[in-house]
């Protein structure tokens, strides 16, 4: 089992999801547990056409993760940096 990673992104009226590994995935749904099943076919059904075509099923190479960064203004170290005191 292949695991690829997938963006979600909540917009004024719905969640959207795209797969950035396999260009033109893609789905949306009302709530984030739909487009989460929804996003899920889809990544099944993208993967059962190319193996319909004989076309090779990219491997996930995409990383995940978080940054941390604070809100409101810069940290002291960067502040130092630029030359904010």
């Amino acid at each position: 089992m292949k695991e690829y990673a997938v963006i979600y992104e909540q917009g004024e009226t719905n969640w959207g999801a795209m797969v950035p590994d396999l260009p033109g995935c893609v789905s949306i749904g009302d709530t984030f547990e739909e487009v989460q099943e929804n996003i899920k076919e889809a990544i099944e059904l993208y993967l059962e056409v190319l193996q319909e075509r004989g076309e090779t099923i990219p491997e996930p190479t995409t990383k995940v993760g978080l940054v941390g960064v604070a809100a409101g203004g810069f940290l002291p170290t960067t502040q130092k940096l630029l030359g904010f005191h």
